[in-house]
């Protein structure tokens, strides 16, 4: 078999993998992209772009419904999902075809199919037709994503279980959709189904949702799910999964606290993590280490254990978020391209859960914060003291800044309430410049505005 020598082959046209393929090509290196699905990762396809789509989508659904409180009259509010759907993926189509346009146009060679490495070096990629090619590279970066976890729940593998992308699929709205787990893909989907009509029920075994969170920021979080209609099981675990004889899904329920129980849905979703994109690739014959979940081993500079091999975005276990994976690009163009020596060890992950209303975080939470520095200085408000968000009748939620006593050098902010992200990234900003909350406290931010609220907030902390 011919083999194809290029100076660079990628592997997954993920937000990591396309920007990164077309700095190659202009930089005068011959470029390969293998990709076995669609170019634009998981963001573009089953992630951000649709669900956030959807998002807005079952927004303007509850808007129509709360319309009356803002003084509009309205008629009766329903959901055409098979229509919410059509939108969604006219959108992806778009965004895909930009990427696959970019490579296009910078010289990057597209490759259609599944690789699977031979050696440090060498690559061969099953095309869906049965045809096979060889490349080989000196430099090979991996950037397969991950796929969401199944996990090996008793009976789950004889009923029809919905995940983060076959969900988005639905043409019609679900009567009762139960959700197991309680991180950031589950409570988007619970939300913004609630909205479309369905009945929803979150099972989440910890004592909180969002584990990393505080407990207040994610227990105001539940508040507001519950208000919305929400059910929300804590401390409760999935057993067994069943299919009833009139049909949909029955949940066998184990609670800490209370009797076994069961909960009967129409629809199941399953939202309990993901799981990495390694196992066709045969990394062993290549050398490269993976850690026991399977995600590829990389230092800060994202090498992996075999030399002129790389990892990056969520395949590498790093954070899941395209901004991460977009920051993994910018590191491996800086290093190799122009000499740096960027790395992963001191960047700030931000990241924001787009329910309603939203939940930006930046930096520690207060319990990361009290583990580490000695004296710690918190503040929080409530949104209902924001006059922005009273005056759009959004005004649930907090704000929490967390702050280091000693120097008042901001430590971490999370931002639960309207346009939450944006506020966080504000504070980012502050962080990042290494600004006091004091400047923040002090600074001039226009009225009535959402950055303002970051003037009271932060007075908190002068008694």
């Amino acid at each position: 078999m011919a083999v194809a020598s290029y100076d660079a082959v990628i592997i997954g046209a993920g937000q990591a993998g396309v920007p990164w393929a077309v700095a190659l090509a202009r930089s005068g290196r011959r470029t390969a992209l293998v990709e076995r699905s669609h170019v634009g990762g998981t963001c573009i396809n089953e992630g951000c772009t649709p669900t956030k789509t959807m998002v807005a989508s079952a927004a303007v659904a509850n808007f129509g419904r709360r319309a009356v409180g803002y003084g509009v009259h309205t008629g009766d509010i329903s959901v055409d999902l098979a229509r919410v759907r059509l939108r969604k993926q006219a959108i992806v189509d778009t965004f895909r075809a930009g990427g696959e346009r970019r490579l296009r146009e910078a010289g990057v060679t597209l490759v259609r199919g599944e690789a699977r490495f031979t050696g440090p070096q060498t690559l061969r990629v099953a095309r869906e037709g049965g045809d096979v090619d060889a490349l080989s590279a000196p430099a090979i970066f991996i950037n397969t994503g991950a796929r969401p976890l199944r996990p090996g729940l008793p009976g789950l593998a004889d009923v029809v279980a919905l995940d983060s992308t076959s969900i988005m699929e639905l043409d019609v709205v679900p009567e009762h959709l139960v959700v197991l787990g309680g991180g950031y893909i589950a409570l988007e989907f619970g939300q913004m189904f609630r909205r479309f009509g369905a009945r929803v029920t979150v099972v989440e075994r910890s004592g909180h949702l969002l584990g990393r969170e505080d407990t207040d920021v994610a227990q105001a979080l539940a508040d507001i799910l519950v208000e919305d209609g929400v059910e929300v099981l804590l401390r409760t675990e999935a057993k067994r999964v069943t299919r009833p004889a009139g049909g949909g899904v029955r949940v066998e329920l184990e609670a800490k606290d209370g009797p076994a129980r069961r909960v009967e849905g129409s629809h199941l979703l399953v939202a309990l993590g993901r799981s990495p994109n390694t196992e066709a690739l045969d990394l062993a014959a290549a050398g490269v280490e993976v850690d026991g979940r399977g995600f590829v081993k990389v230092d800060a500079h994202l090498r992996t254990s075999a030399p002129g091999i790389f990892a990056m975005g969520d395949v590498s276990g790093a954070p899941a978020f395209t901004h991460v994976s977009y920051d993994d690009y910018r590191i491996l163009r800086d290093n190799l391209l122009q000499g740096g020596q960027r790395s992963t060890a001191d960047r700030w992950v931000p990241y924001t859960l787009f329910t309603d209303p939203q939940l930006g975080r930046v930096g520690l939470t207060e319990a990361q914060a009290r583990s580490t520095s000695p004296d710690v200085r918190v503040a929080t408000m409530p949104m209902a003291h924001v006059a922005r968000a009273l005056e759009s009748d959004q005004s649930r939620g907090l704000l929490k800044g967390v702050v280091d006593g000693r120097t008042g050098e901001i430590l971490g902010f999370a931002a639960l309430g309207m346009e939450g992200g944006e506020l966080a990234s504000v504070v980012q900003v502050a962080m990042m410049g290494k600004l006091p909350y004091r400047a923040l406290r002090d600074a001039v931010f226009p009225h009535p505005g959402l950055a303002e609220s970051l003037n009271n907030l932060f007075s908190l902390l002068d008694g």
